[in-house]
C-alpha cells in the first residue's frame, strides 16, 4: 500500500485514542484470548506477563492456570509471533494452548488446523465457558468487523454478538 503512494499523496491512519492498562497478575484462573491479525500484539504482551514468570513485578503469584489463544489470520505466512507462540505452547503445554484459524490458507499447503473464521463453534470448542463466572476472562483484539461479530464495538462496555449470545458479561470480556 505505501509503496503505491506517489510523492505528495496522503494516507489516513487510525489510532486508539485511549491507553489500555490491565493489572497483572490476572486474578482469573482461565483466560481466553481472541485475536485477529495485528490484534495479537496486546495478547503477546499479556502472555509475557502470564507465561514469562510465576509472579508479577509486585511479587504477587498469578492465579492463572490456563490460557487459550484463538488467533485468526488469512494464511500461515501472516501469523505474527509464530515461533514465540509455538515455544510457549511447547514449554508450558498444560498452561498455554494456541489455535490458529486461517481464512485463506491454500488447500494444498499441508496446514491441518482450523480454517474459516473465529465463530461460535470454535469459541465453544476452545475457550473457557461463561458459566465459570469470575474465574474466566476473555480478551478480544482485532479489526472492527471482528468486534462487531464477536462482542460489540470496542468502545462500548456492553457485550453483544457471539460472546453475548454465549452468556459472557462485560466483567468477563475485555476489549483492547
Amino acid at each position: 500500500m505505501c509503496e503505491e503512494l506517489k510523492i505528495g499523496e496522503t494516507m489516513t491512519f487510525k489510532h486508539i485514542d485511549f491507553n489500555v492498562k490491565i493489572p497483572a497478575p490476572f486474578a482469573q484462573k482461565r483466560i481466553g484470548m481472541i485475536a485477529g491479525g495485528t490484534g495479537i500484539t496486546p495478547m503477546i504482551q499479556a502472555l509475557h506477563a502470564i507465561l514469562g514468570s510465576e509472579t508479577a513485578t509486585d511479587g504477587q503469584k498469578s492465579a492463572t492456570e490456563e490460557v487459550t489463544l484463538l488467533y485468526g489470520s488469512r494464511e500461515s505466512s501472516d501469523i505474527l509471533g509464530e515461533d514465540m507462540l509455538k515455544q510457549w505452547a511447547k514449554d508450558q503445554p498444560e498452561k498455554f494452548k494456541s489455535i490458529d484459524v486461517l481464512s485463506n490458507e491454500p488447500e494444498n499447503s499441508g496446514y491441518n488446523g482450523e480454517r474459516g473464521f473465529i465463530d461460535k463453534e470454535k469459541i465453544q470448542k476452545y475457550l473457557p465457558p461463561a458459566s465459570l463466572g469470575n474465574d474466566v476472562i476473555i480478551f478480544v483484539c482485532g479489526p472492527p468487523i471482528m468486534y462487531k461479530l464477536l462482542c460489540g464495538p470496542r468502545d462500548e462496555k456492553e457485550v453483544t454478538g457471539i460472546l453475548g449470545e454465549l452468556g459472557y458479561t462485560s466483567e468477563q470480556v475485555f476489549k483492547f
